[in-house]
């Protein structure tokens, strides 16, 4: 294993909220086999003291779970020079097997960190728990996503060998690579493009309504789901290229680099933002006939939406800008 101080912290975060979960499922558990708001016992009021110390305990835990993948990005991308062959983060992914397996549950577990939150929120804000056993069911089902995070990113940190000699990304992201970066490089740019500004606009055009109307929450989720999905592959596909002004440089990770003003955390983090809460839009949507939630949940839809719209307006807008004002013309 290297020595660098962020994987130390990662890993001492990771053993940290890994216990922190363990614990919050035990709880969980309990409080859905034994949960009776209608009763009076004392195990009933040990229970609702409980579940306080278990969402406060879940909310610092997944809180950090969000942060840790800009950590983690952070952290390789920042080791590459360590490494013979690799100028990024990519390369450091690709020193071993485990790499971009973690990168990939580590944002879902984001994803599913931030959902989780949002309908704690919600739960917390209904006088009489309505949320309790879904919220705790949601947990117990996102719990072993984070454990075995935990045990391939321990992996991948502790086989880290320095005397490795890995891929750049130039290599790992051409047309001609195997896997998920050859297939996505060998889609036409132009189409891709066009799909590209075709979902952004019609999820921000549902996003405005749902925020207007409070209504289509559900429609406005799935274009939230199905545009941070194109907008990862098309950072691959084409909005890289501006940034580089390289028509062959498709690297998604170089953009985090300080000579392009390190774009590339906003670009991830805004894509993030507009997916979870756009997502939790449709999550808190069936709980809206719930009397303790009547006069709540339309408030946190809304606001969700409008985090939402004004995450992906960012995305689109920093994409659109070096678009216009690279001085890469693809059409050239």
């Amino acid at each position: 294993m290297l020595l660098h101080p962020s994987i130390l912290a990662i890993l001492v975060g990771a053993l940290l909220v890994g216990g922190m979960i363990l614990f919050s499922v035990h709880h969980a558990a309990r409080i859905l086999r034994y949960w009776d708001l209608a009763g009076g016992s004392e195990l009933q009021l040990e229970l609702e003291r409980g579940t306080y110390l278990v969402s406060t305990v879940m909310s610092y835990a997944l809180g950090f779970q969000v942060l840790s993948l800009f950590l983690f990005i952070f952290t390789v991308d920042d080791m590459s020079p360590l490494f013979v062959g690799a100028m990024c983060a990519a390369g450091t992914l690709n020193a071993n097997a485990w790499g971009y397996p973690t990168l990939i549950l580590k944002v879902v577990n984001s994803l599913s960190a931030g959902l989780w939150l949002i309908l704690n929120y919600t739960d917390n804000r209904g006088y009489d728990y309505p949320l309790i056993r879904i919220k705790y069911k949601m947990l117990l089902w996102i719990a072993p996503g984070m454990i075995l995070e935990t045990i391939l990113q321990s992996a991948y940190f502790l086989d880290l060998k320095p005397d490795v000699i890995t891929s750049c990304c130039g290599t790992l992201f051409t047309s001609e690579a195997s896997g998920a970066a050859g297939g996505i490089l060998v889609l036409p740019r132009q189409w891709v493009e066009a799909a590209f500004y075709a979902a952004m606009g019609g999820t921000l055009a549902a996003g405005v309504f749902t925020w207007a109307k409070g209504k289509g929450a559900y429609l406005f989720s799935g274009f939230s789901c199905g545009a941070f999905l194109l907008g990862v592959l098309s950072l691959i596909s084409f909005i890289s290229l501006y940034y580089y002004e390289l028509p062959t440089h498709h690297c998604p990770f170089c953009v985090l680099h300080p000579e392009y003003h390190y774009v590339g955390y906003g670009l991830y983090g805004t894509l993030l933002a507009g997916a979870v809460t756009g997502l939790g839009t449709g999550v808190i949507e069936p709980f809206r006939e719930v009397p303790s939630l009547a006069e709540t949940l339309p408030g946190i839809r809304r606001a969700l939406a409008l985090v939402s719209v004004l995450s992906y307006a960012g995305f689109v807008g920093m994409v659109t800008y070096q678009i216009l004002f690279s001085n890469l013309k693809m059409g050239d």
